[in-house]
């Protein structure tokens, strides 16, 4: 069963999916990093710069507006940190880009990667449902314990999804991120079995995350609705008044890789799904600290949220 929300945004779906298929292909946003090289390819895109709240600037191809908010980049130099956000309208088919270049840029999904791994293993049965119990680590291990998919993955439990990767092994993974589109769908050989999503090979942009979250939140992928329906359960992390927040963090540990908090809310009839990468540096602000000021001054959560 379909909530409201998906009902009366699924036409958008397609539309929005062709716009940032072009985005993520091409690597092409109409925003002033991307003008030269627009000119340099002949694309037929408006190349002129984009200030503030400028109007939308339109995709070389696709239908879906893009506009860069340079005055948001004051959020990450504030915190020390550099980084990007990608937020989509779904139902206005616009997106706001923070430093476009940089959301172009591909890095390992890290704890991100928990939505597509914990689809995955639903959908081919390799873990039986969200509670299952599975069991990390080798039996003479000290570090040897139990856990839930249900628990693994808004605590971004590495041990846990090691023993999804181990049950699900390399080609069936890499099948089902191919029919995902998945960033550049790639999990290496052998030795990179349980390390490739925090490592790489596996890769993935701030725009491939929020085409993948949209594809997810809109109910296109092909997955069963019961599944898809665990993921929204999961991955729930407040409900207010008049929205929903549904988000996955990656909070990097000593300084190492990047830091990610991706997701999507539903406000009144509005979905928005969203991507924030920085680049992790120790004793900084979360990533998801950063992205609720930053969902708060683009107007898609309410003030309070940001105390959250």
């Amino acid at each position: 069963m379909r909530t409201d929300v998906e009902h009366r945004q699924r036409g958008g779906g397609a539309a929005l999916r062709a716009g940032l298929a072009a985005v993520c292909a091409l690597g092409l946003v109409a925003v002033p990093a991307c003008a030269a090289a627009d000119r340099d390819e002949g694309a037929s895109g408006s190349g002129g710069p984009a200030q503030g709240m400028a109007e939308p600037l339109p995709l070389v191809r696709g239908d879906v507006p893009a506009v860069e908010r340079e005055e948001l980049e004051t959020v990450f130099s504030e915190a020390g940190v550099v980084g990007t956000l990608v937020l989509y309208d779904v139902r206005e088919r616009t997106a706001t880009v923070v430093d476009p270049e940089e959301a172009r840029e591909r890095a390992a999904p890290a704890a991100t990667f928990a939505v597509p791994h914990t689809l995955i293993a639903l959908q081919t049965g390799a873990v039986g449902d969200v509670d299952e119990v599975l069991t990390t680590g080798e039996p003479a291990a000290r570090r040897e314990r139990a856990a839930s998919l249900r628990e693994a993955l808004p605590a971004a439990d590495r041990d846990v999804y090691r023993e999804v990767a181990r049950r699900l092994g390399p080609e069936r993974t890499a099948a089902w991120l191919d029919r995902f589109d998945y960033g550049n769908r790639s999990v290496g050989g052998a030795e990179d079995a349980e390390r490739f999503w925090r490592e790489g090979p596996l890769e993935i942009s701030a725009l491939e995350q929020t085409s993948f979250l949209a594809s997810l939140a809109l109910g296109e992928l092909p997955v069963d609705t019961e599944h898809r329906l665990t993921i929204r359960e999961v991955s729930a992390v407040e409900e207010g008044g008049d929205y929903t927040l549904y988000a996955v963090p990656e909070r990097a540990a000593g300084g190492d890789g990047p830091g990610w908090w991706v997701g999507w809310v539903e406000r009144d009839e509005a979905l928005y799904t969203f991507a924030l990468r920085v680049e992790a540096e120790e004793g900084k602000e979360s990533p998801e600290r950063l992205g609720r000021e930053l969902l708060v001054r683009t107007e898609v959560l309410p003030p309070e949220a940001a105390r959250n």
